[in-house]
C-alpha cells in the first residue's frame, strides 16, 4: 500500500509492504496528523495552542497532549541553556518543533498496533521506518538535487533540520537571533519524536549543538557547519555503495 497527502504544510508519504493492511489503516494514520494540525498549529486561531497562547486556555485546561508536548519542549528548553526555546518574546507560542516529530511517530505507532511490521513513512524529510533494511537519502545543504550522504536503517527514525526549506528559521532562543553555525545537522533515533526535537534543538545551539546531540543516549550525528565541514559520529548508519 502506498500513500502521499499533503498534511501540516509539507507531503507524507507512506509505504506498507505488509499483506493484509488496508486502506482504513491509512484513513485513520492521515485522519490522526489532520487533527494534530487543527489542535497545534500556532496559525490557526481556533487551535488549542493558539487558545492557550492567549489565555483563554489555562495549563489545567489543556488535554493530555499538548501537556504532554509542552512538557517535552521544557525538557528541551532546559537540556539546550534555552537555545531551544518555544516561547520566544514577542513571538506567539509555537511548539511545532516537537509537534511533528512527536506525532508522526505516533502516526507510526498507529502502523505497528494495526499489524503492520514492514513500512517507512516519510514526513517532510523525516523519516520513521520499521522492517527494514530501508536506504534513506539525506539531502544537501545547498544543492536540492544533491544527496550529501545515504543511511540506512532497519527500525527507527531519522531527522533533519537545516535552511534551506525555510531560510532561517531556527533561532537561537539564548540570542533571540537566528541560528547559522549550522547549515545542516540529522540525527538518527529509535523514535521520531527524540530525532527531529535533538536536530532541530542542536540546529539552535549551532556548532556545539553536534557534541551535545552526539552525547544524547541512542542519537547518531551526521552535521555540516557553516564552513562546510562534515562530521560524523561512529555509529551513524551510512549505507554501504552499492555496485
Amino acid at each position: 500500500m502506498r500513500r502521499v497527502e499533503h498534511v501540516m504544510g509539507f507531503p507524507v508519504s507512506l509505504r506498507v509492504d505488509d499483506e493484509g493492511i488496508g486502506g482504513e489503516v491509512a484513513d485513520a494514520l492521515f485522519a490522526w496528523l489532520r487533527e494534530v494540525d487543527a489542535r497545534f498549529s500556532p496559525f490557526r486561531p481556533d487551535s488549542e495552542v493558539c487558545r492557550y497562547d492567549r489565555g483563554e486556555l489555562q495549563l489545567r485546561d489543556l488535554s493530555a497532549d499538548l501537556t504532554e508536548v509542552l512538557d517535552l519542549c521544557e525538557q528541551y528548553r532546559v537540556a539546550t541553556g534555552g537555545a531551544f526555546d518555544v516561547r520566544l518574546p514577542g513571538r506567539p507560542l509555537d511548539p511545532c518543533a516537537v509537534v511533528k516529530g512527536w506525532s508522526v511517530q505516533r502516526a507510526a505507532e498507529l502502523l505497528t498496533a494495526a499489524g503492520a511490521r514492514r513500512f517507512i513513512l516519510n514526513a517532510g524529510g523525516d523519516v520513521v521506518v520499521a522492517g527494514g533494511p530501508w536506504r534513506v537519502g539525506v539531502r544537501h545543504p545547498e544543492y536540492a538535487d544533491q544527496l550529501c550522504t545515504v543511511l540506512e536503517l532497519t527500525d527507527g527514525a531519522v531527522a533533519t533540520s537545516a535552511r534551506y526549506e525555510r531560510g532561517d528559521h531556527i533561532v537561537d532562543g539564548r540570542t533571540g537571533t537566528p541560528a547559522t553555525g549550522l547549515l545542516g545537522i540529522s540525527v538518527v533515533a529509535a523514535s521520531l519524536t527524540e530525532a527531529d526535537a535533538t536536530a532541530t534543538a542542536a540546529f539552535a545551539m549551532g556548532p556545539e549543538g553536534v557534541d551535545w546531540a552526539a552525547a544524547r543516549p541512542g542519537c547518531e550525528v551526521f552535521a555540516v557547519d557553516a564552513g562546510r565541514r562534515v562530521r560524523r559520529t561512529p555509529g551513524f548508519p551510512v549505507a554501504m555503495a552499492t555496485a
